[in-house]
């Protein structure tokens, strides 16, 4: 088969950290194996809350990459608070009650005149750029990932341009995913995300979502194809593990406001005053960006004395993480809009033997998908007592040096499967 050139317009690449670059560079990892020739199109100069400097050590040397400059708000607004600015670029938005005047002003001016998003200055130059460069190439088939969701619009004007076949690839969803509500968004800016929603849904041919939820919303908006493609984990070399000689519960990745877990928190509290040795075990790791709020409630639980809080480390030490850790926290927002989010996360905690708590709402995706390969537990936020019976077995096993996870059916959630997957795809739109 010959080898099929596609270009794929990304935001998110080394050396930016967090869970946003992991799919498309394992996807560009694993492309050549399958006859497609990667081609990346990012920018040149971005503004990255988060980086991890060895990402870059994991870019295929089959890639071609392309960089163009663009400009970003973010890079004014860090003028008046590089802090607030670096959090709200990242996810972390503070609580409703607690936001000061320049934070409210700064999530209005993000919701309301940047649409969708603080990256819509990037459309026209690479429409510009890419335009010549896909005829000059002979390319036919282009791929966008967002959020952010303005390198969709990248996608839009090159399909109406071009004869390009077009895949948008949504990491996230658009107008339902959990953020969007604290934006506050006018009436009219909220028409215009969901204009734009429906125009790049509707043009686009074939849609790839992360989880059924999704397909099932974008299903009610367009008619076009879509296809459900997971993130996944990369095989890891094994190396010899040493446990935390503690009873570590670990939280990896960003740790926000909306998902403080009070459950998860009066559990702990309750088995400290029920279980005399508990206090002599338990850790609390929390490895990423955490929430004020979240640090305050662990304090008006006393739990503080058990809190690790690691911050931000590199991919690979948080891989380290998931594998030495006793249990692996994987939490998230209790509301309807957030039942679709499969965290990044969870497919590599399902490879590190470590069993799994989640936390999050009623019917999630990724609940579904800790039960079928039995690696963990799922849990409402109303289920309490049950979280704290799991605990307390766990911890038990803990103490018998026989805690450990046994997956089942894993491999189809391989980086490498999964770009199978992807290709197959590509390659049935010639």
């Amino acid at each position: 088969m010959d080898t099929k050139k596609i270009l794929i317009i990304t935001y998110y690449w080394p050396p930016a950290g967090g869970p946003g670059v992991q799919r498309w560079l394992k996807f560009v990892k694993y492309l050549p194996d399958f006859d497609i020739q990667p081609i990346v199109y990012i920018p040149e100069n971005p503004t990255y809350p988060i980086v991890d400097a060895n990402l870059g050590k994991e870019v295929s040397d089959k890639a071609i990459v392309l960089k163009q400059k663009i400009f970003e708000p973010y890079q004014l607004a860090s003028v008046f608070s590089k802090n607030k600015t670096k959090k709200i670029s990242s996810g972390i938005i503070p609580n409703q009650k607690k936001q000061t005047f320049l934070e409210k002003t700064m999530l209005w001016v993000r919701g309301n005149l940047f649409i969708p998003d603080a990256r819509v200055f990037w459309v026209k130059p690479s429409v510009k750029y890419l335009e010549k460069y896909i005829v000059e190439n002979k390319i036919d088939t282009i791929i966008t990932s967002g959020p952010p969701h303005s390198l969709h619009l990248i996608g839009l004007v090159l399909k109406q341009k071009l004869k390009v076949t077009w895949f948008a690839d949504f990491r996230d969803p658009w107008t339902t995913i959990g953020y969007h509500k604290s934006l506050k968004l006018s009436a009219k800016a909220e028409n215009k995300h969901k204009a734009l929603e429906f125009r790049v849904l509707n043009t686009a041919d074939t849609i790839i979502v992360t989880s059924k939820t999704t397909k099932s919303e974008f299903r009610a908006i367009t008619n076009k194809p879509i296809a459900v493609i997971t993130n996944g984990f990369d095989t890891e070399p094994l190396t010899p593990v040493t446990l935390d000689s503690k009873f570590s519960l670990a939280h990896i990745g960003s740790f926000l406001s909306e998902r403080n877990p009070t459950i998860l928190w009066e559990s702990l509290t309750e088995l400290l005053q029920e279980i005399p040795d508990f206090k002599n075990h338990l850790e609390l790791k929390l490895i990423g960006a955490v929430s004020q709020e979240v640090l305050d409630t662990i304090s008006r639980f006393n739990l503080e004395r058990y809190l690790n809080n690691l911050g931000y480390v590199s991919h690979s030490e948080a891989v380290a993480h998931q594998r030495n850790s006793q249990v692996l926290l994987l939490i998230e927002i209790d509301s309807a809009e957030t039942k679709s989010i499969i965290p990044g996360k969870l497919f590599e905690y399902m490879v590190s033997n470590r069993p799994i708590i989640g936390i999050g709402p009623k019917d999630s995706d990724f609940a579904e998908i800790i039960t079928e390969t039995n690696t963990g537990v799922f849990f409402e936020y109303t289920e309490k007592e049950k979280l704290k019976h799991t605990i307390k077995s766990y911890y038990n096993q803990f103490l018998e040096g026989k805690l450990q996870s046994y997956g089942v059916g894993l491999q189809k959630y391989s980086r490498k499967n999964l770009t199978k997957e992807l290709s197959k795809l590509i390659h049935s739109k010639v």
